[in-house]
Formats: structure tokens, C-alpha cells, sequence
């Protein structure tokens, strides 16, 4: 890929883009060393901002820098994982009490559209995930708190590392469809306490799918 196609954007971003989601669809496997050499020479790039990129990619702990050794993709370990859903259970029960409490009925609904998408792929595991993805995204833009919406953003990403894994389980995104309306149904009815409580019981489940 020439540089010359990469968009207008700062040039070490667009690459820190690429490469992550390279990292998300596996092609990057966890563990794996990174070889600079042939990525600048497959971008068309300088090292320069391949490293820039590399940069941004460990701050949010996608890519670990070892000294003398150069870059790996980050192998996500039990510890991290459970510290991480730990995290988003806390950060995204908030948010569904926030939504039970504050939405309107037209944000609701936009929830209540995007839980029906979700029932429609469970025979399509990747779209599965998109969907779910967007169902917390658009939940956390309605409790409307950008602090949040930053830690949470970078938390997925570590996620994500591990992400296949917990949908393999067997029956697991049955299950998480399950636990997905029990949150819809919580907030539709603005319990907040059990908005939150079924917010808290989807991560708690997914971590032990994860693990």
C-alpha cells in the first residue's frame, strides 16, 4: 500500500488505524513481533511514523515495547482480563442507570431497534459482535459523559484482543442475547437499579466465557 493513499490525516495515525485493526482481525497475532521493516516497506513509509503509530498502539495497550527486542502485539492474560471487564462493569452499570434514569423515549427506542438487529444475527457471529459493540456504544453516548466514553473506549480495545474467544463458548451468544434483554427491559421499564445490576451481570458472564 503506497503512502499516497493513505488519507490527509496526520500519517502516523492513519497507520496506527491500519495496524489496528489488523491486531482486531488477527492477522497480527497476539504475542507476534511486529517487524517495522516490512511494514514501512508495505505502506511505503518511513520508519518514522511507523513508529510514531507503534507509539500510539502501546498507550492503549494494544502493542507491548520491549527494550532491545522492538514491538509484539500485547497476549492479554487472566490478570487483564479480569481487570478490564472489572472496569467496564463498573463504567457501563453506571451508564445503563444513567439511561434508565435520563433517556427519552425516542433514545430508547433507538436501544430497543438495535437489540432487535441483535436478535436477527445470532447465526452470524462476527456481525453478532459488531451490533452488540454498537448496542453499548449508542448506550454510553446517551448517559452522555466523555470522561467515561474515553475509559471505556480504551478498555474495549484490550478487550477485543480476546474477544473471539468468548463467543466460541459454546451457547454464549444465546446467552449474551439473553442478558441483553434483561438490560433492555430494565431500562424500559427505568429501574435503574436493575438496569444496573443487568448491566453488571452481562460483564461478570462474559468474563467467565473470556477466561
Amino acid at each position: 500500500m503506497a503512502a499516497a493513499s493513505l488519507t490527509p490525516r496526520a500519517l502516523y495515525q492513519e497507520v496506527a488505524e491500519l495496524l489496528r485493526q489488523r491486531i482486531f482481525n488477527r492477522e497480527l497475532t497476539p504475542g507476534s513481533w511486529i517487524d517495522e521493516l516490512k511494514l514501512a516497506e508495505e505502506y511505503g513509509i518511513s520508519r518514522t511514523p511507523l513508529r510514531e503509530a507503534l507509539k500510539v498502539l502501546a498507550a492503549e495497550g494494544l502493542v507491548t515495547m520491549k527494550v532491545r527486542r522492538g514491538a509484539y502485539v500485547t497476549e492479554v492474560s487472566e490478570r487483564d482480563l479480569t481487570d478490564v471487564y472489572h472496569l467496564l462493569a463498573l463504567l457501563e452499570s453506571d451508564a445503563a442507570a444513567v439511561v434508565a434514569t435520563k433517556a427519552s423515549d425516542t433514545q430508547l427506542k433507538e436501544l430497543q431497534t438495535l437489540h432487535r438487529e441483535l436478535e436477527k444475527s445470532v447465526s452470524h457471529r462476527e456481525k453478532f459482535f459488531q451490533i452488540n459493540e454498537r448496542f453499548h456504544m449508542r448506550l454510553l453516548e446517551i448517559a452522555d459523559n466523555r470522561w467515561r466514553d474515553q475509559m471505556v473506549a480504551d478498555l474495549r480495545k484490550v478487550m477485543k484482543l480476546n474477544r473471539h474467544n468468548s463467543l466460541l463458548k459454546s451457547g454464549r451468544i444465546q446467552e449474551s442475547l439473553d442478558e441483553h434483554q434483561d438490560i433492555m427491559t430494565a431500562l424500559l421499564a427505568r429501574d435503574t437499579k436493575a438496569s444496573a445490576q443487568a448491566m453488571q451481570t452481562h460483564f461478570n458472564n462474559g468474563l467467565q466465557a473470556a477466561a
